[in-house]
């Protein structure tokens, strides 16, 4: 292929190829040059154009394929726009001279038709440059055209819609001659030509006058020719001919010059609607206005013209706009309402045409009035369909309050005004459903009446339209939850009230069942209470149904529909009312079948209907509880449901016979029987109606053999049991189309009914399966046939198999006896229902039985196979698969294979050939490769020949369609056919006329399996891999040349999946460009592929795909859709303005998929964009809310005008990119700004640091940081938090919460102390402002009272006035909630009320928290005035805050209780449920009790550490005031708990109400921690640990703790576990935290008890006190009942996981193995430290004995810690790890146990081993070279100073401690110097001499010889200044410690090191600073040391003159200095001190 790419072909290579190669290599030469010639320049063209043009010309002739030649115009028409354009007329002859040849045959036509593509290309391109030859071309070309077959004519209109493009208004001689032709074309028999004749009509109507003046009455009928017998394509197109030149008609400004020539009239909006009104009504048959023969006949018009005609009102309308449509909106409405009125009773003259009718009009109106207005202009067409509604019901009133009867008109004027009704209902529902609550203003208004219009139509005589009022108000409760109650309530009184009027009692009971089943979308629900309401007054209306025979029938429907309604709220409401419910279904049918026989004998037809009624609802009820309540069906219950059943049967039965007897009354009552019990048989296990399953299967059978429909229609019952694969290859309408709602009716073929609400008032409470449109159950004739099918699969499954082979036989013959369409009918039901079984046996994984079964079953599935049906075939194919599935035998399934391959090879005709093909395929898709590769091969070779066969295109697509699945299926087994297959379909996709659109999509579909199957292969390099994939590449490229839509899709999936497989050869630009400019395609299915496709291209690569779309944008001018904004918006803006408008779920689910994909790679990076696309979609509808939210604020602030200023409305004049999102939308604009959020969180900390940010920026102004946006992101949270729609207040509060706790902390550089969210309080303030309002709903208000709490939580406020507002918010709901449950508004479920409550208590709780931490942090209480200059981060000075909830805390304090011992009650296992209260708790109803649970998990925590706080805060002393206790003045303790109130008092005492209060809180936090869920989050883990550490905090909780062992060491376990599971640091903190508490609490509890023991046995003798503390008397832990032990567990846990070096098992031996010591991060470090804190603690709780039994351990660890982690860090530092060690070791060796008598000896030989094992940590063997020197010193120094004298004096270790020393000291590190004279000077001056001397003798000579040695070298830095200053602090301490006789030797050494190191004053001026420093030092000792020994001193002066002289002189000099600057003196002073006083250890 390389070979290809040059400018001129290489004909070389060309002639070396194959023919299919050789069609190939054209295409793609053709391909590389059109790319080429673009971009060579022009002279390098010109030089070649000779050639090239021969070249191309030449091609013509070698009969090119569809593709190739509409590639080759397009490079003949660029090479002529490019080079030259003189020989343009010579090329121009010759194509016409091609097109006139006479030569017909089928071989010379490709050459014909690309000459015509030719001229269509020449004139489109170089248009008026070719002068007049157009008039001969344009003539010749339609000359041709009278002999041209259908191939011929679709070119042709092509390409003059090309040349009427090109040349534009020049064109105008020839437009009579065009449109002449084109409309003879546009009622072709070929569907393609009928669509390239609209496409060239479209293209004159641009210019041709008359076809929108003089001619458009014709223009008009034309097109409703066109639709008859068309097909979705052609409606299409001829609809957007026939609505754009009628909107033309209405627009259009005629040109004066054109005026005066012809008289030319202006069309007025009513003569346009009027004409498509005709088509809608007559069709095609012409205008005869007046009331001829034609109009009195009965044949009403085809349901193709009428659906084509309503999609041309849409196409209409759309083309005028939205602008135009909200002012003529009311003339519209009236219009269309008007096509179902009386006026033309044609279009509704039966039922079935009727609902076709209705559905179209709501199709037009949801499609203009849902799809173009905004919502402003929505609520006012809402307005108008009001009006209208009101007027009809007026009307409507006056005919039936009129008392003459002669007057009131029949029931047609009723008949008539309902279809418009129940139009205009459907549409106003629907609006009020999309606008959601931001309809709330429409239903306020009064004068609109939009409630009172419904309602009263649920009165109006007809059914459909009470049904509609019904649907109508189930819309408004689902969009507007807060109206639910209230309807329910006016409905419910209102058919209390008119019980005695059959249309109330039935409209009513509509309107109430439709509002139960909008329940479930109003997460909010209703109050409990209503449930018994509705079964009251259920049951009321059963009873007194039979006391009234007028209302009797509409009593048992309207008692039986609410129940079933009720049944849709679910177990927690129906729970209650099922006894009743059992009670009713049990009654409605006779006991025993006895009964039932004397009823048949007894009743009448009229009672039968109402029996039948009442007894098919209850069936419906029961069905319904089965669906919906699934949790309630146990088997006690099912065993009440059985007994009614068998009865129900029998029934069944006998149902022939009573039709006999009474007639056709009784025919629909009896469908609709049958109906509902094979539904509610379908739901229950078939287990449960085993008894009769074989008189159901009989009457199966027969409702399947002899049905009441007359014509077959397939489509409702098969494309279920059909694969959703093989569906493509029918009808595209069984696609997902947009206009999936009208042409649904087509599908079902004309003598069958769509779907409508009439035919089952039931479904008006079920939620549809399709979306929100209203429900469309199908006639009962049909959709009882449907449930027969499904049941039958069942049932069939389940009889015996004698059975089972009884009834397939019978079947079978019932086929055979039937003739014709009748015939037909029957075949379609039964193999259906065989279809079905065996659908339900392969998906059980059943087996078919013995082997004579599959006779009747293989002769029925064959029959099917070569049924005419389609559709049929399909279903066969699908069974045929099953059937050897089910069989599951190798032989069985080659028979099956062998009968396809033979029939494939025998038959001629297009139907077997299609069916068995299919089968092939099928039978592969479910048995794998079907075993051996002998029949892949043969499949494959057949499918080969028949997807060749050109005559068939249908055999091409089934075929090829089968080939697919093979590919599929085979998987690996496929690559050896790879090859071949890929040239078959290469060769096919070149050569396949474009007319045959469904042959290229099962092309696609083949290309497709073909690339998924070669998968990662494709990325390979070999000659055979890129061959493949340049062919693939190369189909593709054709598929996405092709016309057809759904091809270009398949194309787009492709290139997605070679995208996914070998991404660098897939061209990333062409395939962005082509995705960008379908984005707004018509095609739903082309829209789905290109979002797909985007949506993976954006995961790898979202920057390149977004800069090739906006590149893309800014180079094509005419290619884009004017949709897709992208030029200014980029793909972003489009992608947002497509969700906008976009209705379909998947694909809107694809875009926000994509977007959020986008906006994860690209938002960091796109700061600005991103969020200049979120602010504009969010402000561009916010106009009338922001100027309400901007007065309010002004008010309140006065002069903080300019605040408020921020947020009015732009006004600049820009068009705004956005217009009027929806709320949709402008919520997930609000989630994205929050994800940017979260992605600017991990990228540069500059986005949240504004000084950082600011410089940057200055830096580089493309720099772009969050921080810089701040205030856009509030006007963004506040535009949202104060919208008219809820959902998009919750998401504005989301925002400003995550900004809140994203900013609150950055500070304001240019205002010290405060921070930069401070200027924002008014907006803050007033964004939450409006959420607690009365009406607002309490999710609002939740989440706004979070948003309170983290605000004032936050600390951003600093001035408590300021504060107060939002304060101010909480206070008012902690009023309204203090009245409990009871108190909040009944609207909604009780669950509501908690959640709302629990909210605000949640919110207290938080605030509460942080005023008690700022409190503990500053304890230094600063008043409020000083608060601006108080210090931090402008936080509120401490004790402000905490003043602020002290004022409610009483209150607080007692809902907090309430709440937590709720949630305690609801934590409560199930078998405890006995026990609950029966009214519920302190906020919950127990019948919401599982509803609540979720609001409870959600504030418990925060509730909970709030309590302990403040219960922490009384001390547990003061009694509560509402206890009426008296104030207890001492905390009490265990010892005085026993004595107190003996008397059994009514009145707890303080004592037990605080245990009560530590249990609750104690249980909750156990329970909560032990069985910690996987969604517990974070938060509620700390907040639960931080409770405790607070309840810990106090005495009374912590003796309780100690003095109840068991508890103790539950909390540790459960503490232990939480470690174990929970890997956070800071949860690990807190609960070590916590685990100290506990051990403080035993140490307390130990010593109280020894220090009570030795209170009581003062007298007696010591030796026999007991022993208290662990371990007794004998040392023994008990795992399991030893507190200590738990404790050294979970230490041992923690310091292993950081250390795993400490573990013995893990490094393999005991000793101590030499690792290198490591530092530990932040956290393990402060874990490690925690932890041997707590280790530490633990002698104390022990007895002696016990001590010493864990004394081992914990030196061990603690050790072993000192060794791993003590590393050498620069300045001397101890890592904090080493520090804590060493802590710990000092308070270990200070334990009183190392002293008590009985443990002494044993821990002095476990503390010698202890120092032993520290010792040889310094390994002689050098390997620990990196352990710190000064560590393990200090650990012998601690060792030295803290253990009693025998522990350290036994001279082997004292040797060896000294010998470390020396070795220090002669370390060369200055900082180790410095610590080891530190630590000798403490061990120097210990008292006990035993210890110190020793360490004297042996040091004191080489400290005095290193001072001397400074004397010689002189210090050059501070560090050996420092040196020398502390070595010589070890000499004067010495000299303090020494004897008298020892003293004067000891200053003798002393004073010449000092006085050596004065200076003169000469020398003192030049001397560095260190000198000097060094010199005043020495003088000042000197100056103390002379006082103190002045004897020793005088004597020493007088033996040395020298140093005699060098005093005086230093001293001289530095009172000089003196003088000059007494101030240094002082300084340096101080300096010394200071640093004495920082070196200092802090261990000793």
């Amino acid at each position: 292929m390389e070979l290809a790419h040059s400018l001129l072909l290489n004909e070389e290579a060309y002639n070396q190829l194959g023919d299919v190669q050789k069609a190939e290599f054209i295409f793609d030469w053709l391909r590389y040059l059109e790319k080429l010639l673009l971009a060579t320049s022009r002279s390098d063209v010109r030089e070649k154009q000779k050639t090239l043009v021969e070249q191309l010309l030449s091609l013509l002739n070698s009969s090119p394929g569809p593709p190739t030649r509409k590639l080759l115009a397009k490079n003949l028409a660029i090479l002529y726009s490019i080079g030259d354009t003189f020989s343009v007329y010579e090329t121009i002859d010759k194509c016409n001279e091609l097109i006139r040849s006479k030569d017909d045959s089928p071989s010379y036509l490709p050459t014909k038709l690309a000459a015509v593509v030719c001229l269509g290309s020449l004139y489109k391109k170089l248009g008026r440059i070719l002068g007049n030859t157009f008039t001969d071309t344009v003539g010749n070309i339609l000359k041709a055209m009278k002999s041209a077959e259908s191939q011929g004519r679709y070119e042709i209109m092509l390409s003059l819609q090309n040349i009427l493009s090109g040349l534009g208004a020049a064109a105008t001689p020839c437009h009579r001659d065009v449109y002449k032709a084109a409309r003879s074309c546009l009622t072709d028999r070929s569907m393609a030509v009928r669509c390239a004749a609209a496409k060239c009509l479209l293209e004159l109507q641009n210019e041709a006058v008359f076809m929108w003046s003089t001619d458009l009455d014709s223009v008009a009928t034309l097109c409703f020719k066109s639709f008859e017998g068309s097909n979705y394509d052609v409606r299409i197109s001829v609809s957007k001919l026939l609505g754009t030149v009628l909107a033309k008609a209405i627009v259009s400004k005629h040109p004066g010059a054109a005026a005066s020539r012809q008289s030319v009239r202006r069309v007025s909006l009513e003569e346009v609607l009027e004409l498509l009104g005709t088509g809608f009504l007559r069709g095609s048959s012409g205008f005869l206005r007046a009331s001829g023969d034609m109009l009195k006949g009965t044949s009403s018009v085809s349901r193709d013209v009428r659906v084509g005609v309503t999609q041309a009102y849409v196409v209409f309308v759309s083309t005028l706009g939205g602008a135009w449509l909200e002012k003529n909106f009311a003339a519209f409405l009236s219009h269309t309402l008007s096509l179902v009125s009386q006026s033309h009773p044609k279009a509704t003259q039966t039922q079935i045409d009727a609902v076709c009718s209705r559905r179209c009009v709501s199709f037009i109106l949801r499609a203009t009035v849902g799809g173009l207005l905004g919502e402003k202009a929505q609520i006012a067409a809402a307005k108008d369909i009001c009006q209208a509604i009101w007027k009809l019901k007026k009307v409507m009133d006056a005919v039936m309050s009129d008392g003459n009867l002669e007057t009131r008109l029949g029931s047609a004027d009723v008949a008539a005004s309902q279809h418009m009704l129940v139009c205009a209902l459907q549409e106003l529902g629907n609006l009020i459903h999309s606008l959601g609550t931001t309809a709330a203003p429409l239903l306020q208004d009064s004068s609109a009446g939009v409630l009172d219009n419904v309602i009263s139509v649920t009165l109006h005589p007809s059914i459909s339209a009470r049904l509609a009022a019904a649907w109508c108000l189930h819309c408004i409760a689902v969009a507007l939850p807060s109206y639910l109650t209230p309807l329910l309530d006016r409905c419910l009184e209102r058919l209390t009230v008119l019980k005695s009027s059959p249309e109330a009692v039935t409209g009513f009971s509509f309107a109430v069942a439709a509002l139960l089943g909008a329940v479930k979308h109003c997460p909010l629900g209703i109050p409990h209470g209503k449930g018994k309401i509705i079964m009251t007054l259920a049951e009321d209306l059963l009873c007194s149904a039979a006391q009234n025979s007028r209302l009797s029938a509409q009593r048992t429907q309207a008692g039986w529909l609410l129940i079933a309604a009720l049944m849709t709220l679910g177990p927690a409401f129906v729970n209650h009312h099922l006894a009743r419910v059992l009670l009713l279904w049990k009654c409605v049918f006779p006991v025993s079948p006895k009964d039932l026989g004397t009823e048949k004998s007894r009743g009448d037809s009229f009672t039968w209907q109402v029996t039948l009624e009442g007894r098919a609802g209850a069936l419906c009820a029961i069905k319904s509880f089965v669906s919906h309540c699934g949790d309630l069906l146990t088997e006690e219950v099912i065993q009440h449901l059985l007994p009614p059943l068998p009865c129900a049967v029998d029934l069944l039965t006998l149902l022939s016979s009573i039709l006999k007897t009474y007639g056709s009354p009784l025919k629909t009552p009896s469908v609709v029987y049958r109906q509902r019990l094979y539904e509610l048989l379908i739901l229950l296990p078939p287990e449960t109606y085993e008894g009769y399953l074989c008189a159901v299967l009989r009457e199966l059978a027969a409702d399947l053999t002899a049905p009441d429909i007359q014509v077959a229609a397939s489509t409702f019952l098969l494309p279920r049991l059909c694969h959703q694969d093989d569906l493509l290859i029918l009808s595209p309408l069984l696609q997902d189309t947009d206009h999936r709602f009208i042409e649904e009716q087509l599908l079902l073929g004309n003598g069958i009914a769509c779907g409508s609400l009439e035919y089952d008032p039931y479904s008006i409470y079920e939620k549809d399966v399709e979306g929100d449109s209203v429900p469309k159950p199908l006639p009962p004739t049909l959709s009882v046939i449907s449930s027969a099918v499904k049941l039958f699969g069942v049932v069939c499954a389940h009889v015996g198999e004698a059975q089972r082979l009884l009834i397939l036989e019978q079947l079978l013959d019932s086929i055979k006896h039937t003739k014709g369409a009748r015939q037909q009918v029957v075949q379609l039901h039964v193999v259906s229902s065989v279809s079905s079984f065996l659908k339900y046996v392969a998906g059980s994984k059943g087996h078919l039985g013995p082997e004579e079964m599959r006779r009747p079953v293989l002769a029925l599935v064959m029959g099917a196979l070569e049924s005419p049906s389609p559709l049929l075939r399909c279903a066969a194919a699908e069974a045929w698969a099953r059937l050897a599935q089910v069989v599951d035998d190798g032989a069985f399934t080659a028979v099956l294979a062998q009968v396809s391959f033979d029939k494939l090879k025998s038959a001629r005709d297009a139907v077997t050939r299609t069916g068995h093909s299919l089968a092939l395929g099928s039978l592969h898709r479910y048995l794998g490769g079907i075993s051996s590769s002998q029949h892949l091969n043969s499949c494959v070779g057949i499918l080969y020949t028949l997807s060749q066969d050109s005559t068939s295109p249908d055999v091409q697509t089934w075929a090829l369609h089968s080939l697919s699945l093979i590919i599929d299926s085979a998987g690996p087994l496929y690559y050896t056919h790879a090859e071949p297959t890929l040239s078959l379909i290469i060769m096919l996709l070149l050569n396949v006329p474009p007319t045959h659109a469904e042959v290229h999509q099962s092309l696609g579909r083949c290309l497709n399996a073909l690339i998924t199957t070669l998968g990662p292969e494709l990325q390979g390099n070999s000659t055979s891999v890129s061959t493949l994939r340049t062919s693939c590449l190369l189909g593709c490229a054709v598929m996405q040349d092709n016309p057809d839509c759904l091809v270009q899709a398949q194309a787009i999936s492709c290139l997605q999946q070679l995208h996914m497989f070998a991404p660098r050869h897939v061209n990333l630009s062409s395939l962005v460009s082509c995705l960008c400019v379908n984005l707004c395609s018509p095609y739903l299915l082309l829209r789905r592929a290109v979002l797909a496709c985007l949506r993976q291209l954006v995961q790898r690569e979202a920057a390149e795909v977004s800069e090739h779309a906006v590149m893309l944008a800014k180079d094509s001018r005419e290619e884009l859709t004017p949709d897709a904004n992208i030029r200014e918006v980029g793909l972003e803006g489009a992608l947002l303005t497509l969700l906008d408008k976009e209705t379909d779920g998947r694909l809107c689910h694809d875009i926000k998929e994509t977007l959020n994909h986008m906006l994860t790679s690209m938002a960091v990076d796109k700061l600005s964009f991103w969020l200049k696309l979120c602010k504009d979609v969010l402000a561009a509808s916010a106009d009338f809310t922001t100027v309400t939210c901007v007065d309010t604020m002004q008010e309140e602030e006065g002069d903080k005008g300019d605040d408020a200023s921020v947020l009015t409305i732009r006004n600049d004049g820009r068009p705004h990119p956005f217009t009027n999102p929806r709320w949709a939308t402008r919520v997930f604009a609000a989630e994205c700004v929050c994800r940017i959020i979260n992605q600017c969180e991990n990228a540069h900390s500059a986005h949240f640091d504004i000084a950082l940010a600011q410089e940057m920026k200055k830096r580089d102004s493309r720099n772009d940081f969050l921080v810089l946006h701040l205030a856009d992101l509030i006007r963004m949270a506040f535009m949202a938090a104060t919208d008219h729609s809820d959902q998009l207040r919750l998401s504005g509060l989301e925002t400003l919460l995550v900004v809140i706790r994203r900013f609150a902390t950055i500070p304001e550089p240019e205002f010290p102390g405060h921070v930069i969210l401070e200027q924002y309080q008014a907006n803050v303030g007033a964004a939450l402002r409006p959420a607690f309002t009365s009406e607002t709903p309490p999710d609002v208000t939740a989440k706004a009272c979070q948003v309170c709490s983290a605000w004032i939580a936050s600390g951003v406020v600093s001035d408590l006035n300021d504060l107060r507002r939002v304060h101010q918010l909480l206070v008012a709901s902690l009023t309204k909630i203090q009245v409990g449950k009871e108190a909040l508004s009944h609207l909604y479920n009780e669950s509501a009320s908690t959640m709302e409550i629990l909210a605000v208590l949640k919110a207290w709780a938080e605030v509460y928290i942080i005023a008690v931490e700022r409190h503990k942090n500053h304890k230094q209480p600063l008043k409020t005035t000083c608060s601006e200059e108080s210090v931090g981060n402008g936080s509120i000075s401490s004790d402000g805050l905490l003043d602020l909830v002290h004022a409610d805390l009483g209150t607080l304090s007692r809902l907090w209780l309430a709440a937590l011992q709720d949630f305690a009650l609801l934590t409560l296992p199930s078998e405890f449920a006995s026990q609950l209260p029966v009214e519920g708790g302190a906020f919950y109803t127990a019948e919401t009790s599982e509803n609540a649970k979720s609001h409870y998990y959600n504030s418990w925590a925060f509730i909970l550490h709030a309590t302990a706080l403040w219960l922490t805060s009384t001390g547990f002393v003061v009694a509560d005031p509402d206890e009426g206790a008296p104030n207890l003045s001492r905390p009490v303790t265990p010892t005085s708990m026993c004595q107190g109130s003996s008397s059994g008092a009514p009145v707890k005492s303080p004592e037990d109400v605080y245990t009560e209060r530590f249990h609750l809180i104690l249980g909750i936090s156990v329970e909560f921690l032990c069985s910690l869920r996987s969604d517990a989050t974070m938060e509620s883990i700390t907040a639960c640990l931080h409770a405790l550490q607070a309840l810990l905090d106090v005495p009374w909780p912590r003796s309780k703790i100690g003095s109840d062992q068991d508890l103790g060491i539950e909390l540790l376990n459960v503490l232990h576990r939480v470690i174990l599971t929970r890997e956070s640091p800071s949860i690990q903190l807190a609960s070590l935290e916590v685990v100290r508490q506990i051990i403080c609490a035993a140490q307390e509890h130990v010593k109280e008890k020894r220090r009570s023991a030795e209170v009581d046995d003062g007298a007696a003798e010591k030796e026999i006190l007991p022993e208290f503390g662990e371990g007794k008397d004998t040392g023994g832990l008990v795992p399991g009942k030893s507190l200590v032990f738990a404790t050294l567990e979970l230490c041992v846990c923690i310091l292993v996981r950081q250390l795993p070096e400490l573990n013995p098992k893990l490094t393999g031996s005991p000793g101590v193995k030499a690792t290198k010591p490591q530092m530990l991060s932040e956290d393990g470090s402060r874990l490690v430290s925690a932890a041997l804190v707590i280790l530490s603690e633990l002698p104390a709780v022990c007895s002696p004995e016990g001590s010493i039994s864990i004394l081992p351990t914990i030196l061990y660890l603690t050790i072993g810690v000192l060794r791993e982690t003590a590393v050498k860090l620069p300045g001397g530092q101890l890592s904090s790890t080493v520090a804590a060690s060493l802590q710990a070791l000092k308070g270990i060796l200070s334990s009183p146990m190392a002293r008590a008598e009985k443990s002494h000896t044993a821990w002095t030989d476990l503390l010698r081993s202890a120092l032993t094992t520290v010792l040889d940590c310094w390994d002689p063997a050098g390997t620990h070279q990196e352990l710190d020197e000064v560590s393990l010193l200090t650990a012998i120094t601690v060792f030295t100073l803290s253990t009693s004298p025998e522990v350290t004096t036994i001279p082997c270790l004292q040797k060896r401690c000294i010998e470390k020393f020396k070795a220090t000291l002669e370390i060369k590190d200055p900082m180790v110097q410095i610590k080891t004279y530190q630590l000798l000077l403490s061990i120097f001056q210990y008292p006990n001499p035993a210890v110190s001397y020793p360490y004297i003798y042996s040091l004191v000579s080489s400290i005095v010889e290193k001072l001397q040695e400074i004397d010689k070298r002189k210090p050059e830095d501070t560090t050996e200044l420092q040196i020398f200053q502390e070595g010589i602090k070890v000499l004067e301490a010495l000299v303090a410690i020494a004897e008298e006789q020892h003293r004067s030797q000891l200053v003798a050494c002393l004073l010449p090191i000092l006085i050596s190191f004065l200076l003169d004053e000469n020398a003192l001026g030049s001397a560095t600073s260190i000198m000097r420093n060094l010199h005043d030092f020495a003088l000042q000792n000197l100056m103390q040391i002379g006082p103190q020994y002045s004897s020793v001193f005088k004597s020493v002066m007088a033996s040395s003159p020298a140093l005699k002289a060098r005093l005086e002189a230093a001293i001289k000099g530095n009172q000089e200095s003196v003088k000059l600057k007494i101030p240094t003196s002082k300084h340096t002073k101080n300096s010394g001190k200071n640093s004495s006083i920082q070196l200092k250890t802090n261990f000793l």
